[in-house]
Parts: structure tokens; sequence; C-alpha cells
């Protein structure tokens, strides 16, 4: 029964990030629901949808570029350097602490995720971002997607669109960052006990069917329904996770 539920939140998941992102808000609380703590539910998580973002950074890649005077070799450095400080910091943060901090990361994800989608606007192309202001806004953003990740890909690319990449190239460059930023991280969780490899194997293969059926999707999908759908979500699991007991 839990790993039905696993495989059908692993379908979504992979469409959902295939079509706008925010896969993680599925498997979270399926994760939680199938009786893990939120600690292991988020390294499990990580571990699970990493093959996916390997896949869909690897279909777009001809689409990556650097920006301004950062290279995109520089931006990948910077990733993994603060993927695995995030990663570290993760697994360093007590169990207890983590399940208070959940719900606040979840809150801020849901409010990222609904202000890429309906609030932000393109930036001039005079206010574009220093190479040492984006190297350290992706920076702090690697550090974030190493120990949580929600929200990672609108934090992306509105940073890399404010530098001035063209939307497109930094659709594609934030798929590949992101999959670099959770390597570091993965390459960390797999040695932690908190990782449970049968539901992570279950929501990782159906991930990465529901990624590949979200290339025929994203023609026949209404996409602002989705987004709504996923702020929805994100909203109603901020509120159960306030009221869970810790």
């Amino acid at each position: 029964m839990l790993l039905g539920l696993l495989v059908l939140a692993g379908l979504w998941a992979g469409l959902q990030n295939s079509l706008a992102g925010g896969g993680s808000f599925v498997t979270l609380p399926a994760l939680i629901l199938s009786g893990m703590s939120p600690l292991a539910a988020n390294i499990t998580s990580t571990v699970a949808l990493f093959p996916g973002q390997l896949s869909s950074g690897w279909a777009g890649r001809r689409l990556v570029v650097g920006t301004g005077n950062l290279s995109f070799r520089a931006l990948v450095i910077i990733s993994l350097l603060g993927g695995a400080v995030g990663a570290w910091l993760l697994l360093n943060t007590p169990s207890s602490v983590f399940a208070r901090l959940v719900p606040w990361l979840v809150l801020f994800a849901t409010s990222v995720f609904a202000w890429g989608s309906f609030l932000r606007k393109p930036v001039a192309e005079d206010h574009h971002l220093s190479a040492r202001a984006t190297a350290a806004m992706q920076f702090l953003i690697a550090i974030y997607g190493g120990y949580f990740g929600g929200g990672i890909g609108f934090l992306m690319l509105a940073a890399l669109t404010v530098a001035g990449m063209p939307t497109r190239n930094a659709g594609a460059t934030k798929n590949v960052l992101a999959g670099v930023m959770n390597a570091s991280a993965v390459a960390l969780f797999v040695l932690s006990p908190e990782v449970h490899w049968l539901q992570a194997v279950v929501l990782g293969s159906s991930a990465i069917v529901g990624g590949l059926a979200g290339a025929w999707a994203l023609h026949h999908v209404n996409e602002k329904a989705l987004r709504i759908a996923i702020v929805v979500l994100g909203v109603a699991l901020t509120i159960g996770l306030f009221l869970r007991p810790i």
C-alpha cells in the first residue's frame, strides 16, 4: 500500500519537475506519511530525485551557458561546494531541530515558487548582477539546495536571469546546476543511515518515468493550473507540518 503511494508520488514528482518544478513538495509528505522522520524523508527524497535531475540536465545540455564574466565551469564549482556545505549542515543537524525547521523551510519554498510562478517580472538589461554578486547568490542557493532543496529551481532561475542570462538558457542551466549541487549532497547522503533505500529506488524509478511523461504532457497540460495546484499543495503541507506534533 505504502509502496504504491510512493510509486504515484514519484510519477507525479517526475512529471511536475519536468513541467514546473517543485517535485519535492510531493515526495516529502509521501515519505513522511510512510513513517519517516522529516530528516530521513528529506535525505531520501534528495537521493531518489537525483537521477531524474541528471536526465533532465542532460536533455537540455546544448542550451547551458555561463553568465557575464562568470563561466559555466565556475558556476558548476560553486554549486558543488555549496551543495556539499548544505549537505554537511543537514547531516549535522539533530533530527528534532530539523523537524522544527521543516515547516518554515516549506513555507519559504512555497513562497518562492509562488513568486517565481506568478509575480516575478523580467529585469531590465541595465540592472544585471555583477559576476561576484552572481557567484555569491549561487553559492548561497547551493547551500540551501544541499540542506533542503525545495524551491531551488526558482531561486536559480531568478538569480541567473537577473545576472543577464536569457530565460531559455537559464532554465536549462539551472537544471544542470541543480543536479550538480545535489551530486555533492548525494555523495554524502549515500553513507547516511537516514537513507531508506527501498523507498528511494521506488521513488527514483517512478520519477524518471514521470519525467519522460512530462515531455509529452508539456504540450497537453495547462501549466498555470499545475502551478496553482503546486502552491495549494505547498500551503496545505505547510499548515499540516505546523500542526503536526514534533
